[in-house]
């Protein structure tokens, strides 16, 4: 795939890529690594395969994937006690192989976090680092914020020395991470370590409507890769999804970042009374179409159902 291709790949549904001007650097080398992080809890759910689609675009770019299961921020950051998140890492593993990253490498994190190296950096950057700087970089990522524990804060210079110990190239993640990626920017020079290109994705909203994101701590925002056809419809049937209006839209979010990215068109059927059949090959007409008013909400739904169940059938047949 010729170099312009693969940056195409690696930009298509960013939010924001820190360093892009450093990608062709990358992609001329051999086996570039990209990592992503998860704390694993609860469901894999809509969220997750946003960021699981685009370690697909990556490792067809041409990076290698690292996959860390992050049991230990987990565990600091009060997602479930040692054992239930456990059990929880060996799930997430089979799941994240059943939508489709069966390349990649997987990695407990108290698999390497315990090393004395990984804790004498951990303790370095802490030094010169305030709490207020570190407990802001977990504004958008710490579970209950304004009681933060001490743990929490430990969290984000374990996330930075991540980067150095598993000797990544390029993180990818959602938005939510990036003040504690630009923190990562400032602290990383201090380890030794270069500073990788970071490329985050969007978020999907709570199918409730706006103010909130999709998340497994809350079963009504979010759509599991476990739900049935029957559940996928009636969820999507409720989700919030305003005549013409793109902001927090999880309907639209749905068809953007997992849907398109997987279908070659994009198809709503409705009657020809109501204009018929309408086909889109790229999600900016879809878009536009919708914010013009030109495809109702509920032909919208169910077109989105449609293509959802068929994407998530044969990972749920996985998983049996």
């Amino acid at each position: 795939m010729e170099m312009q291709k693969r940056i195409d790949l690696i930009k298509r549904n960013s939010a924001e890529i820190i360093g892009e001007d450093r990608l062709p650097e990358l992609l001329n080398k051999k086996n570039p690594v990209v990592y992503c992080g998860y704390e694993p809890s609860g469901e894999i759910h809509l969220g997750h395969l946003v960021t699981i689609t685009k370690l697909l675009d990556l490792q067809k770019a041409g990076f290698r994937i690292k996959i860390l299961l992050a049991d230990w921020h987990a565990w600091l950051n009060r997602k479930g006690t040692w054992e239930e998140i456990n059990e929880i890492s060996k799930m997430w593993e089979q799941g994240f192989k059943a939508a489709g990253l069966t390349d990649a490498e997987y990695i407990l994190g108290s698999s390497f976090q315990r090393n004395m190296d990984y804790i004498d950096d951990v303790m370095k950057i802490s030094l010169n680092t305030t709490i207020n700087r570190a407990l802001r970089s977990m504004q958008q990522v710490a579970r209950d914020i304004d009681s933060a524990k001490v743990s929490q804060v430990i969290y984000p210079f374990m996330q930075i020395e991540d980067i150095k110990a598993l000797k990544v190239d390029l993180v990818q993640s959602g938005i939510e991470q990036r003040k504690i990626h630009m923190l990562g920017v400032e602290l990383l020079p201090m380890l030794g370590y270069k500073v990788p290109v970071f490329v985050h994705t969007p978020l999907i909203s709570s199918i409730k409507g706006p103010g909130s994101k999709m998340s497994s701590s809350d079963p009504e925002s979010m759509i599991s890769i476990r739900d049935d056809p029957d559940k996928i419809k009636k969820k999507i049937n409720k989700a919030y999804c305003p005549e013409g209006v793109k902001e927090e839209n999880p309907i639209l979010a749905i068809a953007r970042l997992i849907i398109m990215p997987r279908m070659d068109v994009f198809e709503i059927n409705r009657p020809e009374k109501f204009g018929g059949d309408v086909i889109f090959d790229n999600y900016e007409a879809l878009e536009n179409a919708f914010v013009n008013k030109e495809i109702h909400p509920m032909d919208l739904k169910l077109a989105v159902a449609k293509n959802l169940i068929e994407i998530m059938q044969p990972i749920r047949e996985k998983l049996k």
